[in-house]
């Protein structure tokens, strides 16, 4: 979390893509442990499972870090492309036609055309841009906590294997930690989404258990 130039705290990621994070690396980590067989007697086979586990969401914890700056490294070239064209535009009725199609539904239709204009005489009086999009400090900090979401995420779902034995029940404390952080993760992004959150908890909890059944399925 940073200050804005107001004064007041800006969060580095949102609630609901912190969310989305959680629910990726939980949805990883159960294709590993919904692997392991309940009848293995086997610590090698655990252990092997266990560090694949941890070392696929550590994988996929840097993709996803590296994803996160090239979204964001994309959509400010998109921006400054959009800036450029009002900027330099000859044509009134194409600059706000411009900044119409730039903005989201809803609000496309929202804005009066005086507003439009609004906008576009202060892109007029923009001074130089910049030439190309930059990343900052805060956008590296987004990065890092995309990474320790998605890595660490997979701990609570683990840790059973690591402390808990026979391993049938190992396996049934995993998966009650893990159904539980999907409806902790579906209900809280209800909350944000205006949905029920009950409902989204337990639509979260099927859909990671339909998932993680499909990537099983197909080999992953």
């Amino acid at each position: 979390m940073t200050v804005g130039s107001s004064g007041t705290p800006e969060r580095v990621l949102d609630p609901v893509e912190r969310l989305s994070e959680v629910l990726f690396g939980l949805i990883m980590v159960l294709t590993f442990t919904c692997s392991i067989s309940a009848g293995s007697d086997g610590h090698e086979e655990v252990r092997a499972v266990v560090i694949g586990a941890i070392g696929c969401n550590l994988a996929w914890g840097i993709v996803d870090a590296v994803m996160y700056l090239l979204t964001l490294v994309l959509e400010r070239g998109r921006g400054l492309t959009i800036a450029r064209s009002v900027r330099d535009s000859r044509d009134p009725a194409h600059a706000r036609r411009s900044i119409r199609e730039a903005l989201p539904e809803p609000l496309d239709e929202l804005f009066e055309d005086a507003a439009v204009e609004a906008v576009r005489a202060k892109f007029q009086a923009l001074p130089a841009l910049p030439a190309k999009p930059r990343l900052e400090a805060r956008d590296w900090r987004g990065a890092l906590g995309v990474f320790l979401l998605v890595f660490l995420s997979t701990f609570p779902v683990v840790l059973p294997f690591l402390f808990v034995s026979p391993l049938h029940l190992a396996m049934r404390i995993s998966n009650g930690v893990a159904i539980a952080l999907l409806y902790v993760a579906g209900h809280s992004l209800a909350h944000h989404a205006g949905l029920r959150p009950v409902r989204m908890g337990l639509a979260m909890v099927g859909i990671g258990i339909v998932l993680v059944g499909l990537t099983i399925a197909l080999g992953g």
